[in-house]
């Protein structure tokens, strides 16, 4: 049970934030593509995106932490 737990703490610490940053990339590199004028509202946005990303990898680790300080 707590192998699984580890995977899934393990998958939304590193694999989950890097999938997103690179969809977020791929679809701002599109996009500008199609639109270089847009290219401010896009950096909010990714901007935006980016700091929810990085809030999901602080608390999956404090779950990470609090596991293992139990151990």
């Amino acid at each position: 049970m707590q192998f699984i737990l580890i995977f899934l703490v393990i998958t939304a610490a590193i694999i989950g934030p890097s999938v997103v940053v690179a969809v977020i990339g791929g679809a701002t590199i599109k996009a500008l593509a199609r639109n270089p004028s847009c290219s401010p509202v896009l950096l909010m946005g990714m901007i935006v995106i980016l700091i929810f990303n990085q809030a999901i990898v602080v608390m999956s680790l404090l779950v990470f932490f609090q596991v293992f300080n139990k151990v």
